[in-house]
């Protein structure tokens, strides 16, 4: 069985293994060696990768890229783009970045859901470590006041730079030990300790004491099968996320001319100020509709009016209000080469047959129910008034 270095120093980066064994699979080869650093797939936490070289005495080694690895029938397997010689040796080479940000993501995530357990006695019953974010769903639901509580406490740990342990209880002490798991073990069992915050079974790797891990941020929070699914990012995501929201801060600041401090309170004016310019500039526009709609000659025994840039509400407020004095208006907004919204009223007609032969004749589009249907036409302004004309509108 493979030695399992990650284990023994989950700082190790590097090792020399020999090649158990090594037989071709369909998107390349499985290769087992007698040790290894390489933590494979498990836990909620993804796995390490790196390369093998091969040792073969000579000037250059060849790099093996390893592109997955995963733990089979309990041997660790590692999956290469080529072949390597049973019985010679390789050395193992991980990317030790990788590496640093899974162990520090893996341990901010016990810290923070041991906090959520002996605080709120929710079971963590998820976890998944991915590329952006780490991703952990809880038994119950958790408010924003116990979701802040619980980061507060997590940084608080951090900040006190504990010593993290992990190691293999006897069965006697284990049966009196307070620990959590997510599902029901049998055999060895390794235990991870956060003095203070966290003791768990686990199989992931961890650093050596909690300041290592860097900042605990909640970035996301929704309601997931009768519980809470949380967002997290932990060391180095979390310091990145707060440079990018820091550079918006200023430059919104910069924008509004006032101080960091001062952003929240300039941009709620600044809503005011649009709701109250959009408040008078609602009051313009139906001053503008109605004259518009009072512009259009008495004499007509129906309303016909061509505009620009209307919204689709104001061709339907406008057709409404023409309709209002002779029971049929039809309004289009647009022009000849983008086509025209329009709106057709017609209390006293066959309106849906009118619209269905006007889309037809007109390469149209839309629809309704009477008295009004409404839609977008591709034609020219001088084709749709001939339409119309020729239908007594």
């Amino acid at each position: 069985m493979t030695r399992r270095l990650y284990y023994e120093d989950a700082d190790q980066r590097e090792c020399i293994a020999r090649v158990k064994s090594c037989r071709a699979v369909k998107a390349g080869y499985a290769v087992i060696l007698d040790a290894t650093v390489f933590y494979p797939e498990g836990g909620g936490q993804p796995c390490d990768l790196g390369v093998l070289e091969s040792l073969s005495g000579g000037s250059e080694n060849v790099a093996v890229r390893v592109w997955d690895v995963q733990e089979q029938e309990g041997e660790v397997v590692h999956f290469t783009d080529a072949a390597l010689a049973e019985g010679k040796s390789v050395r193992c080479k991980i990317d030790g970045k990788r590496r640093l940000t899974h162990m520090r993501e893996h341990s901010g995530e016990h810290i923070f859901s041991g906090i959520v357990c002996r605080l709120f006695s929710y079971s963590n019953v998820g976890f998944h470590m991915g590329k952006d974010c780490v991703t952990v769903d809880f038994s119950g639901p958790l408010t924003d006041e116990q979701i802040r509580e619980a980061e507060r406490l997590a940084n608080q740990k951090v900040l006190e730079n504990v010593e993290i342990t992990a190691e293999y209880p006897t069965p006697e002490r284990l049966a009196v030990m307070h620990w959590r798991s997510k599902k029901e073990l049998t055999g060895q069992v390794r235990i991870v300790t956060v003095p203070g915050a966290d003791c768990c079974a686990c199989c992931g790797t961890h650093v050596k004491r909690t300041g290592e891990i860097g900042p605990i941020k909640v970035v996301g929070a929704e309601h997931f099968r009768g519980g809470s699914r949380l967002r997290l990012l932990i060391g180095e995501k979390a310091l990145s996320d707060y440079e990018s929201r820091w550079e918006n801060v200023e430059q919104i600041c910069a924008l509004l001319s006032v101080k960091p401090e001062q952003a929240a309170e300039a941009v709620e004016k600044l809503r005011r100020d649009m709701e109250a310019l959009r408040y008078e500039s609602g009051a313009l526009k139906l001053r503008l509709l109605e004259q518009m709609a009072n512009a259009v000659s008495g004499q007509q025994a129906s309303r016909v009016l061509f505009a620009q840039d209307l919204l689709p509400e104001d061709v339907r407020r406008l057709a409404d209000r023409l309709q209002e004095k002779d029971g049929v208006a039809a309004v289009f907004s647009g022009d000849d080469r983008q086509g025209y919204q329009y709106v057709i009223i017609a209390k006293e007609r066959d309106v849906q047959a009118l619209g269905k032969e006007f889309n037809e004749a007109l390469h149209g589009r839309g629809g309704g129910r009477p008295p009004m249907i409404q839609g977008r036409v591709c034609a020219t302004r001088e084709k749709i008034e001939t339409f119309l004309k020729e239908k007594g509108i």
